[in-house]
């Protein structure tokens, strides 16, 4: 075998790992904990769905790679909730050192394409970036929807900071965005979240 599937094939058992990496979201319909790969199926899916949603074209296909790619890292720096405020301070750190290790396991063109991607996801300035954002922002809202807020509830998550999270779902797709306000606006009134 040669050396560039060698390393090809490396990574992509390598990548098996993330589907130990556990999220604090649970499935739809109270289920258990969903992994961060099906995190990052679920959001591939849904944004080839929603994208006459975005707020501006986009190439859905390089959306999709973001959506797949972007927790991979996490394989070696961990879940960071999204309302931790002490694990947020750390976690660009911990992102930046797993992306150099598993990226690296690649041929260097792929391992160069995987980590501008990578990149451009975490910057936040393009089109596509945007809306992969919002789909980040979006599925697991829709997840704890389906639960009646029970993630929300069991960490004390409060409305602002729901709203502080999904303030970026606006700069990729204000229609989703509407969506999303309409949700939170329901917990708030059912107590779900702490206002």
């Amino acid at each position: 075998m040669d050396e560039r599937l060698k390393k090809q094939l490396a990574f992509s058992l390598e990548i098996d790992k993330e589907k130990n990496i556990f999220r604090q979201t649970h499935l739809s319909g109270h289920g258990r904990n969903e992994n961060d790969a099906e995190h990052a199926w679920h959001m591939a899916i849904m944004a080839y769905l929603l994208r006459e949603y975005a707020n501006e074209e986009v190439d859905i296909a390089r959306v999709m790679l973001m959506c797949l790619i972007h927790d991979i890292v996490e394989i070696e720096a961990g879940d960071t909730y999204a309302y931790d405020t002490e694990g947020k301070k750390s976690q660009k750190a911990r992102e930046d050192a797993a992306k150099e290790k598993l990226y690296s396991l690649l041929p260097e063109d792929q391992k160069q394409e995987l980590t501008a991607l990578f990149d451009e996801f975490e910057e936040y300035q393009t089109a596509e970036a945007k809306f992969a954002h919002a789909m980040d922002n979006l599925q697991p809202l829709l997840l704890n929807h389906s639960n009646n807020g029970g993630d929300w509830k069991e960490h004390q998550v409060s409305a602002r900071q729901v709203y502080g999270r999904q303030t970026k779902t606006k700069l990729g797709s204000e229609k989703l965005f509407e969506v999303t306000d309409k949700i939170i606006q329901e917990h708030i009134r059912r107590g779900n979240l702490q206002e």
